[in-house]
Formats: structure tokens, sequence, C-alpha cells
């Protein structure tokens, strides 16, 4: 039986991960946070343990663990806003201790969830390629993501014995996600109906339905016959625009009313920087982000073709359908 750790397994990607491979008869072990969902991964079959990655001594309790054949590392601080020495803590430091683990539990593929934020400078780009960079990363989270790949790369140099691939799945949403399309819902109640969007939602955007990037892990896990240190964009390979999608969701799903109010986005940017000022004050989350007004505004679409000519991949979920099946999730945990 294939053995495999799934780090930040108790929401989002990790989550929808440890279902997948429990379905698929692999004995997992899961380490998250959130240690109530984790006696639910635990009822369910999987081992967890609530453990701190950033910590490395508390790293001592994997020591039990024999060996695994793969690693699915997708815990990371993923907030548009927060410490600097949080994302240290949590993106960069975290990783080095895993790959640290990984030497010396004969691991023999690791799988690295980073994220296409490396790639926005708040101009419209299209079709981007793993190679681009923006000059200067956006923010906290962007720039402690690419010092993590950094990481994942040297060890892919240094240590021949494990089989590293990067992942950069764009925009995921589906079961579990917490961030994304549940924010935007918050907003559309908040606001009685109407939601403001820079651009009135015409930003042509990359999705992924959270079961497609699954889906491409398992296809890195098993394909070990590509050169070790790759990286792939992941996305659904659909570009649309951000108001298609919520239409679809919010109104023809869930059945709510719904009018895109534009904002323009200079009006969204400005704004954005002045409950950050605030925010900086009262050490509390600002509603809006001049990287989230950024996102809202800016079209960008990701160049899937390496990873479907190296990994054979292609989106098993159609947008459609992870909307469907994101709203049943959503009407039936979250009262949407």
């Amino acid at each position: 039986m294939m053995k495999i750790l799934v780090t930040g397994a108790t929401s989002g990607l990790g989550r929808n991960c440890v279902d997948f491979l429990l379905k698929n008869n692999v004995e997992v072990t899961c380490i998250g946070r959130n240690v109530s969902e984790g006696e639910v991964l635990s009822d369910a079959g999987a081992t967890f343990y609530a453990i701190d990655l950033s910590n490395k001594d508390s790293l001592n309790q994997l020591g039990i663990f024999k060996q695994f054949d793969a690693i699915w590392h997708c815990a990371a601080l993923s907030s548009p806003w927060g410490k600097s020495e949080d994302f240290e803590r949590h993106n960069i430091n975290a990783t080095i201790n895993l790959l640290g683990f990984a030497r010396t539990s004969n691991t023999r593929s690791f799988i690295h969830i980073s994220t296409p934020a490396i790639y926005f400078d708040y101009k419209h780009r299209y079709e981007i390629e793993e190679s681009f960079r923006a000059k200067i990363p956006v923010n906290d989270y962007a720039r402690t993501k690419l010092e993590a790949e950094q990481h994942v790369l040297e060890a892919a140099t240094n240590n021949k014995d494990i089989h590293y691939t990067i992942l950069r799945p764009r925009a995921i949403f589906g079961p579990y996600d917490r961030v994304l399309l549940p924010r935007l819902l918050t907003l559309l109640k908040q606001k009685n109906g109407k939601l403001p969007l820079p651009r009135a939602g015409k930003t042509v955007i990359d999705m992924t339905f959270v079961g497609n990037v699954v889906h491409s892990m398992w296809l890195a896990t098993n394909s070990t016959n590509i050169t070790s240190g790759n990286i792939f964009n992941i996305t659904n390979d659909e570009p649309t625009k951000i108001s298609h999608v919520l239409e679809k969701l919010f109104v023809h799903e869930l059945h709510y009313n719904m009018l895109v109010k534009n904002i323009p986005y200079p009006v969204a940017s400005i704004s954005a920087k002045l409950l950050e000022i605030i925010a900086k004050v009262t050490n509390k989350e600002p509603k809006l982000t001049s990287y989230s007004a950024g996102i809202l505004a800016f079209d960008m679409t990701l160049s899937i073709d390496k990873a479907k000519t190296m990994l054979d991949y292609n989106p098993i979920f159609s947008l459609d359908e992870g909307i469907k099946i994101t709203a049943k999730w959503l009407r039936e945990n979250e009262n949407g």
C-alpha cells in the first residue's frame, strides 16, 4: 500500500488531498493545525498529528513514521495580510524543516505547492510561463513562497534520492475552501446583493477546481521519470471573466440576487491603501488589500503547456462541474 504524508491537511487543498488518497486506498498520515478537523480525518481513516512545521523540534514526532512514498506539502500561510515574520515562519522555515525530514525518512517524492502570486505585478498578463517572475514580489506571501521554492530547487540539485516537483495552481476553489469564493459570498450578503468589483467583474482570470489540483499532484507523484526540480503551472485551462464565475455560482446555483457594481480600480486601490494603514494600527486584517484589489482588476492567465506535455495533465473537472460541486458543498456546509 502506498504511504503519503499530507501537510496543511485540515483545510482547503490539503483536506481534498486526504479525501482523494483515502478513496484510492493510500495510507495517509496528515499534519494540520485544526485539531477538531483532525479528529474528523482520523475518523475517516487517516493518521493525524497536530504539528507546527515551523518548529523543528515538533517535527521529532515524525521520527516514528516509516518511509513515505511521497510528501504532499500543501501547508502555507496564504493570507493577503499578515506579519512578515509569520509568513517567513510558516512558508520558509516550515518548508526547510520538512525538506530536512524528507531526507531522513527515505521519502521518494516531494510535491511542493507554490503559487502564481510570484508572477503578479499589477499589469495585465496572458499565457504566463513558469520562467516568468515579477521584478519585485507583490507582498510577503509571494516573497516567502518564492524563497521556499528556491529551497526545494536547491534540495533537488543536492539530493538525487528524492524526486521533487513544484506546482503553481491558480485561484483554487472547491469544497473546504474558505478563502476565495466564500469571501466574495460574504461580501455579497453584506451588500444585500450588490457586489462592488473593479472593472465590473470583467477581469479575465484562470481558476482551478481543487479536484484538478489533486489530480496534478497524483500525476506528479507517479511521474518520477521526469527530471527532478521541474515546475508546472496548473489551471482549469478555461480563462473566464470573474463576473461569469460568480453569476454561475451565486445566481444560477445558490439562487442569490446579485448586481455587480463597477468600482474604478484607482478608487479600489486608494481605499485598500487607507484600510491597510488602519490595519497596521489595529492589527486586524483589512477588508480589502492592495493585492486583492489588484487581483480583481488585472487580467492574468497562465500557460499550462508544460504540464500538458510533461505531466500529461488535462483538467478532469470542467469549470462548470467544479462550480456545481462547490455550490453543493456550500449548501451543505455553509448554509449557502
